[in-house]
Order: structure tokens, then C-alpha cells, then sequence
């Protein structure tokens, strides 16, 4: 890949708690670092009842894009179709989320889409009544994803998945570690190696514990020109992280 993207990006991952949010926050602030204008887009929070911050605090606190935007807000910890059901919501419609985003990028360089645990976890409702995935919506607004994937064991099959779901959907897509471990281990090494091929970047373990403005200076440093980053020598890298 050369060049960086624009327009929408979808951020998934392999699973749940992965670090999508933290790695977006990273994608921002490396992008806003290069002069481009970003909006970030999560188009269903779910988790809402404990009153915490939600992922586009998060990532505002960390990188500061100057637009953040949340769809649809849901209390329980669910999936977002499921938790808008339980919560007897609205589910988010796929083409409002479309329309949405695509309001954004007429007025942005960049706009990140983080979505909400893996590639195909349900986020809400079609017009006929059918449910849609990240994948949807990737499809529908013709966007490449980028896949957080974990460091550890099992990470090498769970991220071959997603990424043969998007291949299959014609979505390009690269993958971005979401916590390269401070004290890596032999499976962390080889699971890098095995990543190289599709891997547009990884972020140290504790980044989003960082303070703001170390945040943003060390963004860069963790991705590959494609998300608008510097790095190109992942061995010296994940030696410096770890």
C-alpha cells in the first residue's frame, strides 16, 4: 500500500477490547500531525448506563480531532442491535449511518469509522428490516478497513478470518496491533513476523494511559505511511516498545 487513505476508514477488530479505540485515537493524531482534516465517526456506543466516557471521549481526549460524532447510544453492554432491543431503542438504520458519514467526509480528509467488537457483530437494521454488520457498512460506503488484532496466541487465525471476510467483499484492509506487550515473548515475535505482510502499524501497550500531548507526538512512530505514519523498521520498533 502507498499513500495514505482518505475518506472513510472503518476501524474493526478481531474481537472485543482489542484496542480499536486507542488505535483510532493513534490513526487521528498521526493524520492531524500530517495536515489533514479528520472526523471520527462511532456509529453505535453501547455501554452507556455506567456513565463513563465513551470511545469518541476517549479518542477526543487522546488526539483532538476537531469533529466527533456519535449515532446511536445504548446502556447495556451489547451488541448494538442487541442492546437497542433490550434498551426497547431505535436500532441504528444502515443508511442513516451511510448518509451520516458521508456528511462528514464532504467536509473532512479523513473520516475514521470505529465500529463496535468484531467485523460482523450486528450493529442495527436495514430498511427491510434485515440486520448489517461493519462489513455493510464498509461495503456500502466503499471504505478499507483497518483490523486491531491482539499480539498473543490465537491472534494469527482470528485475524486471517476477518481479513478473508473483507477480502471476500473486495474491502482492502491492513492490520494495526492494538497492544504490542511491554516484555514480548517468543509467540509475540513470531505472530509480528507472521503479520509484516499485511501490518500497517501497532501501538505499545498502555498508550492510551499516555498523556495527550505524548500521545499525539508518539503517534506517528507506531504506524506505516499508509495511516499517515513513519515507521518502517518493525523490528527496531517492537525492541524500542518492549
Amino acid at each position: 500500500m502507498t499513500g495514505g487513505w482518505t475518506g472513510p476508514v472503518l476501524v474493526t477488530g478481531t474481537d472485543t477490547e482489542v484496542g480499536k479505540t486507542v488505535v483510532t485515537a493513534a490513526i487521528a493524531a498521526a493524520a492531524q500531525a500530517a495536515g489533514l482534516r479528520v472526523a471520527v465517526v462511532k456509529p453505535g456506543q453501547t455501554g452507556t448506563a455506567t456513565g463513563e466516557p465513551g470511545d469518541v471521549d476517549s479518542i477526543t481526549r487522546l488526539a483532538a480531532p476537531p469533529t466527533g460524532r456519535t449515532l446511536a447510544s445504548y446502556p447495556d453492554p451489547l451488541a448494538p442491535l442487541a442492546a437497542a432491543r433490550v434498551a426497547e431503542l431505535e436500532p441504528l438504520e444502515l443508511y442513516a449511518a451511510v448518509d451520516a458519514i458521508r456528511e462528514e467526509a464532504d467536509k473532512h480528509d479523513l473520516v475514521l469509522v470505529e465500529g463496535a467488537g468484531g467485523l460482523l457483530v450486528p450493529m442495527g437494521l436495514r430498511p427491510s428490516g434485515e440486520p448489517w454488520t461493519v462489513a455493510d457498512l464498509a461495503v456500502s460506503l466503499g471504505a478499507p478497513a483497518v483490523v486491531v488484532a491482539r499480539a498473543g496466541l490465537g491472534t494469527l487465525n482470528h485475524t486471517a478470518l476477518t481479513l478473508e471476510a473483507l477480502e471476500r467483499r473486495a474491502i482492502p484492509a491492513g492490520v494495526v496491533i492494538g497492544a504490542w506487550p511491554a516484555e514480548p515473548e517468543l509467540v509475540h515475535w513470531l505472530n509480528l513476523s507472521d503479520l509484516v505482510p499485511n501490518l500497517l502499524g501497532a501501538v505499545p501497550t498502555g498508550a492510551g494511559a499516555m498523556d495527550p500531548g505524548v500521545f499525539r507526538r508518539s503517534a506517528p512512530g507506531w504506524l506505516t505511511p499508509a495511516l499517515y505514519g513513519v515507521l518502517d523498521d518493525w523490528r527496531a520498533w517492537a525492541e524500542d516498545a518492549g
